[in-house]
């Protein structure tokens, strides 16, 4: 990813943080000389491996997953808050154009698959409380049958990724003047999308 140094971001804690707050990722590799890329949620265990291992699930369906061997590496990407900037939110007087800010995470290892029925539904489970604890009155796999259950594990297949690599970027006006990052900040605040919202917030926080 290229990442000026300005816009690095490295600190473990604030990746970690990007990916369990931004779980929907893309896991990418190449298969049969192409690339292959599927839209998946993750769970993120920090504390397996120097970086953190990620878990993911896609369906036994899925051409892509017969591929991980145990040795074809693959690449995670997250996709944090990210909105467009308009030169109209700097300080006049000078000759600006647009641009994008935002925060991604990428995290390279080599998926392994995890074949044991007990740890898919296990899995499964772990991914869906967490998004479930959301809401007031979350819902539970608990409430199927077991039987019902492990019939539709049979369905997906999960992988284990231990993050060989992770990087970083937190695109966010950082090489701008303080009154132009002050000015993106308000316009953003004000805007009606929760996305440019959120992105504000992260700014305030990386500021400085």
């Amino acid at each position: 990813m290229y990442t000026p140094d300005h816009f690095n971001e490295d600190r473990l804690d604030i990746l970690h943080a990007v990916i369990e707050n931004n779980n929907f990722g893309l896991l990418i590799a190449q298969v049969d000389g192409e690339l292959v890329a599927s839209h998946l949620p993750f769970l993120l265990d920090p504390a397996r491996g120097p970086n953190g291992t990620l878990l993911v699930h896609m369906a036994r369906a899925n051409p892509q997953w017969p591929a991980f061997d145990g040795e074809l590496a693959a690449l995670a990407v997250f996709s944090g808050p990210h909105a467009y900037v308009s030169p109209n939110w700097y300080e006049p007087g000078k000759n600006n154009v647009p641009t994008w800010n935002y925060i991604a995470v990428h995290c390279s290892g080599t998926p392994v698959l995890m074949e044991d029925a007990g740890y898919t539904v296990g899995h499964l489970r772990r991914l869906v409380d967490l998004q479930e604890s959301r809401f007031d009155d979350p819902w539970s796999l608990s409430a199927m049958p077991e039987n019902y259950v492990s019939g539709m594990a049979k369905g997906v297949v999960v992988l284990e990724i231990p993050i060989e690599c992770i990087e970083g970027k937190a695109k966010l006006s950082q090489n701008r003047t303080p009154a132009d990052r002050s000015g993106v900040i308000s316009a953003l605040e004000k805007s009606p999308h929760s996305v440019d919202q959120r992105l504000a917030a992260s700014m305030r926080k990386f500021d400085g």
